[in-house]
Order: structure tokens, then C-alpha cells, then sequence
């Protein structure tokens, strides 16, 4: 069977088909962002102002591209749509809207069922 990339670390056997989805368009996200940053670099340094257009527009479908697979990823996982929700078209300081939701305040602080017991994003930030 084929998979979207080589880089998966479990056997392919061993995950569900909507892990592999999710890892393909993790993958075909990462791609997506990768491009836009070559592209905005390429334009960046062009020398000729028509070149620079074209990979501009181009930069831009990228960002199209991934905006349409981030969606997907927030419409086919409830961690994604949860944490999307709380970031994407805010105002104010993106730190003070981690904190609310966090803090009870404006989202679910309890870790999700998947996350091993005592291992939350939280206790990750405190080790650093």
C-alpha cells in the first residue's frame, strides 16, 4: 500500500485510515507553507519586477492551498477544530487568549482522553 510520504513512524498497517488521512494532509501542509516561504524568498530577491509579480501570485495559491487543507483538518478533528477556534480571527494578544483558554476561562483546560495522564501542553511549556 502506498502512503502519502515515507515519514510515517508507525507501520502504515498499524494506523486507522483516518490517521493516514490526517498525516497526508499534515504532510501536503507542510509542503504548502514550505512553497509559500520559497516563493516569498524567490520574489524577494527577483530583480525583475514581471518575475516578481508572477511568483508572488503563485506564493499566494500556496497560501490558498493550505488554508483549504487546514480547514479540512479542522472540520476532520475535533482537537483542531477546538484549537483553531480559539486562535483564528481574534483580536488582542494571542498569549492572553492561550492563557484564557487554558485557564478555564475560555476553553477546556482538561487534557484530552488520548493524552497520557499528567503530560499536558502546559506541563510541556513549564520544562522549557
Amino acid at each position: 500500500m502506498a502512503v502519502s510520504s515515507n515519514t510515517l513512524h508507525e507501520d502504515a498497517a498499524d494506523l486507522s485510515a483516518k490517521t493516514r488521512d490526517v498525516h497526508r494532509a499534515l504532510v501536503s501542509l507542510q509542503e504548502e507553507l514550505e512553497a509559500v516561504d520559497w516563493y516569498r524568498q524567490r520574489a524577494e530577491a527577483c530583480r525583475d519586477g514581471e518575475l516578481r509579480e508572477v511568483l508572488l501570485h503563485n506564493m499566494r495559491e500556496e497560501i490558498e492551498h493550505a488554508a483549504m487543507v487546514l480547514e479540512w483538518l479542522r472540520r476532520s478533528d475535533p482537537d483542531f477544530q477546538e484549537h483553531l477556534s480559539t486562535y483564528l480571527f481574534t483580536e488582542g494578544s494571542i498569549l492572553e487568549a492561550e492563557e484564557a483558554a487554558t485557564s478555564g476561562e475560555g476553553g477546556d483546560a482538561t487534557p484530552s482522553e488520548e493524552a497520557p495522564a499528567g503530560l499536558t501542553l502546559g506541563s510541556l511549556k513549564e520544562e522549557s
